[in-house]
């Protein structure tokens, strides 16, 4: 049985700081699995000391079991497992939580790792955990953690729905800036130079098709993308904003998981 030492995390300690120093003191590489248990999202100790349980139970490996209390994610290193093994014991330990904690609903990221990734890396991991609305295990990918070279420009007089979109989209790896209202956005699309803009159509000031095709006109290096996120269900606003050039069109309550897949399809 390994002794694996279980760090409790406290806000004052640098959680991701100390997961890169155990990350890169492991030469011949690591796989790194983050936990979020959405069925009970205030990271409890009982989930902590399942999850350790689980790691003592593995032969040989001097594995890390680490807490962010911040958000409840629980960050695991598994020393020399190759993606598939990794994957085979992330499914393990899925099972053992469901059993012994009926309401932990795991959400489960996983990468292995031939070198120390960025602290942006391991944050678009553990929130692509926290985020997840599929109990599938998420293989994080090297497309994934080059997202953060795209810069997203939020348009919504919503505060709540710029927030819920600021924080998904910045801990994937996009940088983001928040509009709320048209003309902020004309303002800001020139001095950013944003890669995609996410935008309502009812805006206060400038709005709708007007928006769109003033967005259009900017003198800017490189027009951004625009993708729609709105009320507005009318089929003829839908055509007519595919005809005036946006590239798509999401309408809301919006699934999140879908977003992403319609935003990294405008940006690669």
């Amino acid at each position: 049985m390994s002794q694996s030492a279980t760090l409790q995390r406290v806000q004052a300690v640098d959680f991701y700081g100390r997961l890169e120093e155990e990350v890169r003191g492991h030469r011949n590489g690591t796989a790194l699995l983050f936990l979020y248990c959405a069925g009970d999202p205030s990271g409890t100790d009982a989930e902590l000391t399942e999850v350790q349980s689980f790691v003592d139970q593995l032969s040989g490996v001097n594995s890390e079991v680490l807490r962010d209390v911040s958000t409840g994610v629980l960050a695991l290193t598994l020393p020399g497992y190759t993606l598939d093994a990794a994957h085979y014991q992330a499914l393990l330990l899925k099972q053992h939580l469901q059993g012994r904690l009926e309401q932990s609903d795991p959400r489960i990221t996983l990468a292995a790792l031939t070198e120390t990734p960025s602290t942006q890396t391991m944050k678009q991991m553990a929130e692509a955990a926290r985020l997840s609305t599929s109990s599938d295990i998420h293989i994080f990918t090297q497309e994934e953690a080059d997202r953060d070279q795209s810069r997203i420009l939020i348009v919504d007089q919503d505060a709540t729905v710029r927030e819920f979109l600021q924080i998904r989209l910045a801990m994937q790896g996009y940088e983001t800036l928040e509009a709320v209202d048209g003309l902020e956005a004309l303002d800001l699309i020139p001095k950013w130079e944003p890669d995609l803009v996410l935008t309502e159509l009812n805006l206060h000031g400038i709005d709708g098709l007007p928006f769109i095709h003033h967005i259009q006109q900017l003198k800017v290096k490189e027009p951004p993308k625009i993708v729609v996120l709105t009320e507005k269900r009318v089929e003829q606003t839908i055509s007519q904003c595919f005809q005036n050039g946006v590239d798509d069109y999401v309408t809301k309550p919006f699934s999140p998981v879908e977003l992403d897949a319609r935003i990294r399809r405008c940006l690669h």
